[in-house]
């Protein structure tokens, strides 16, 4: 495994090692205006939620590493102190990217990109009407991480108006995530579809999980068993009782007629055949038995 020591390598290598390996990440899509009202369209990665109350995001616009210069998002922050942070769909990614083109200052990315200018309530930017979630933003700070090219300028931003689109939302006015299809950013030229990679992991129960701890020898120190068993498996109250391993393995006795007589090994396999259903009762009655 090699190790690498930040300053031996160059700036862009870094950058390209960073954003490979924290990846994926959302994207705000932010849209400024300067001081003399002209909009402006640039997408970010260096992006996400920091606090509901006060409702708080941050992205952060770097200095190129290429010549040190900044880019005119932050500019038109400094100068007006409001920002709207657009979330960027599947259906408009080739827009998004589109706009990180490196136009000169004063061209409209909206108008580049064939995004639509929809006017905001309560700041001067302009929202991305293609965009099914808008939050208009009163810029909080702006805080300087370094002056050489490469460093990031975090934008901490409190939302003050959250638009939401109908399409998007379920009849509990919850955001349905599939409906939402957001895309984020990896490393080089790679994004991801969160749709076609979305899966769920229940909660840690209210109480507390038993823990891996708390596990027999045999299925704590399994061979078997992975990290993802072992965590799904300690994510429980309490163990089954006897009584209910005992009526579960007998029930077992057709399909599998060896199961009293079955090693460890063995169990395990048959536990995390469980689990992949998502049985986690099942499993424990299995590894118990």
């Amino acid at each position: 495994m090699p190790t690498i020591e930040p300053k031996s390598v160059s700036v862009s290598q870094l950058h390209s090692y960073l954003l490979s390996a924290v990846a994926p990440r959302p994207i705000a899509f932010a849209s400024t205006v300067d001081a003399d009202g002209k909009p402006n369209l640039s997408p970010y990665s260096f992006f996400n939620v920091f606090s509901s109350n006060p409702p708080t995001v941050v992205f952060s616009p770097s200095r190129r590493v290429r010549d040190n210069t900044v880019k005119h998002t932050l500019e038109n922050i400094e100068e007006t102190g409001e920002v709207v942070i657009n979330v960027v769909t599947y259906d408009m990614v080739h827009q998004m990217s589109l706009s990180s083109t490196e136009y000169d200052k004063g061209v409209n990315e909206f108008e580049k990109a064939g995004l639509t200018m929809l006017k905001s309530e309560v700041v001067k930017p302009f929202r991305v009407a293609e965009s099914p979630v808008q939050m208009e933003c009163k810029v909080m700070d702006i805080i300087k991480l370094g002056s050489e090219g490469g460093a990031g300028n975090l934008i901490i931003c409190e939302v003050v108006r959250l638009h939401i689109d109908d399409e998007v939302l379920d009849e509990d006015g919850t955001i349905n995530q599939v409906k939402l299809d957001l895309v984020a950013r990896a490393g080089g030229s790679f994004y991801s579809r969160a749709k076609k990679g979305f899966f769920e992991i229940p909660k840690p129960v209210k109480t507390k999980g038993i823990g891996v701890d708390s596990f027999p020898d045999h299925v704590k120190n399994s061979m078997i068993l992975t990290g993802n068993n072992l965590g799904m498996l300690g994510n429980v109250e309490a163990l089954p009782t006897p009584e209910a391993v005992a009526e579960f393995v007998a029930s077992l006795s057709e399909r599998y007629p060896n199961i009293k007589t079955a090693t460890h090994r063995e169990k395990h396999k048959l536990a995390r055949n469980y689990l992949s259903f998502g049985d986690i009762d099942s499993a424990w009655k299995i590894l118990l038995s």
